[in-house]
């Protein structure tokens, strides 16, 4: 897995606090200071001491997911259900359990389970931000925005800290509006526990993407490189830089930096970025190892519902293997209406020559005036398969002067396309 789930667990310095003082044992929470695998060994020391104790299980399940996200290495998250399982067995009205049950279930993208699970959270402690926190992620994950931007909203009433603050930019970001977006974003930097190194790094991140969003490539750089100064092999951060350098067509630094990443012959957004790059440079032969290598590691997160929206996406983008996409969308959107759904499903149907149809789904992705450029040329490329010339023009233009460097290699499709309709 290479992407986290956006909002699991902001909570963590939170609930290691609290598990460690419900059985007198403190743990480490500064990801510089204390490494993860020190965490790991503490946690197990914790279950050692109080065998028939959830606590103990419940921290070594939050370690795991802090070290997921630090890392990227999100097959971690199945090692935290294992010890969140154990701790509900031993104890099945345990409250940070209860809650870590409800976060994983978002994180493996059972998002009606986790719906289900925070609301009766919310019944039990209605004045619980933790459980907002869920609701808003469930959500708008569902497509619920009215219920996730309510939740978010009485989040950051109860308690207005960065954990709020990252969802209300959140739901900002989804509504078009950058410049509140922006602005949440960095409140929430400021506001993180200064020992939790992983939580600065996140939240820099992904202001740097809402940067990056808008075509501000210079600006996005710089939060990056303030991301990457904090935690210097922060992988969601150096692939988003190696991004915005090649918006920047620095493709010499992006190349330097992809191939400078832990693993990145096993990752496919590095491979598939350096496979676009190489192809621009002319290079077919190296852009042909890249991108199979790359296709080849995302066909390994086929029947894994967190994953597998990335394997039809770039099937979808590349001209492949297309009907299976196209089953793929359609099984994702069984599980999330949400606006990224709704656009994978119209653009698989387009790539199958079912135009009328990814048209209205299309429509759904495009609801909220959500800044994103890819969202806006797929809706454009739709239309222009219909005929609908001014249609297609307008959300083409709008594509690529909100973003003009939204993909390296459908950037150029959709410059093509608007000469195309001009001519």
């Amino acid at each position: 897995m290479k992407i986290a789930y956006f909002f699991l667990l902001t909570f963590t310095t939170a609930i290691l606090s609290s598990c460690s003082a419900d059985i007198g044992v403190p743990i480490g929470v500064d990801t510089a200071a204390a490494p993860a695998d020190n965490d790991i060994a503490a946690a197990e020391r914790l279950i050692e001491k109080a065998p028939d104790s959830a606590a103990g299980y419940t921290q070594l399940a939050v370690v795991y997911i802090r070290k997921a996200r630090a890392t990227s290495d999100f097959a971690l998250n199945e090692k935290a259900e294992t010890a969140v399982n154990k701790a509900l067995e031993i104890s099945p009205n345990d409250v940070w359990a209860r809650k870590l049950q409800a976060s994983l279930h978002l994180t493996f993208h059972r998002f009606g389970k986790g719906l289900e699970l925070a609301s009766q959270l919310q019944k039990e402690f209605p004045d619980d931000p933790f459980v907002y926190g869920l609701l808003t992620d469930a959500n708008a994950e569902l497509g619920n925005y009215d219920q996730a931007v309510d939740a978010a909203q009485k989040m950051v009433d109860l308690r207005p800290n960065s954990n709020s603050y990252a969802r209300v930019a959140h739901m900002r970001s989804l509504h078009g509006d950058h410049a509140g977006a922006v602005e949440m974003f960095k409140i929430a930097a400021r506001t993180t526990d200064p020992q939790d190194k992983e939580a600065q790094a996140w939240c820099l991140t992904q202001l740097g993407k809402e940067l990056w969003n808008n075509g501000k490539y210079a600006e996005a750089d710089r939060v990056f490189d303030e991301a990457l100064g904090i935690m210097p092999d922060y992988q969601l951060a150096s692939l988003a830089k190696a991004k915005t350098l090649a918006s920047l067509e620095d493709r010499d630094g992006t190349v330097k930096l992809l191939t400078s990443l832990a693993d990145w012959e096993s990752d496919p957004d590095a491979n598939v970025l350096l496979s676009h790059l190489y192809a621009k440079k002319g290079d077919s032969q190296k852009s042909a190892e890249h991108f199979n290598r790359g296709e080849a590691a995302e066909r390994e997160n086929l029947g894994t519902p967190a994953e597998q929206q990335h394997v039809a996406m770039l099937w979808a983008d590349h001209e492949i293997n297309l009907p299976k996409a196209l089953e793929i969308a359609q099984e994702e959107y069984t599980r999330q209406k949400d606006i990224y759904t709704s656009d994978l499903l119209a653009w698989c149907l387009y790539k199958n020559g079912r135009f009328e149809e990814a048209k209205k789904l299309s429509g759904k992705s495009l609801v909220l005036k959500t800044n994103d450029a890819r969202l806006y040329y797929h809706a454009g490329m739709i239309e222009k398969s219909l005929g609908n010339q001014a249609a297609a023009r307008d959300l083409l233009n709008k594509a690529l002067k909100l973003n003009p460097q939204f993909d390296i290699r459908q950037a150029d499709l959709a410059r093509k396309a608007l000469a195309e309709l001009k001519g």
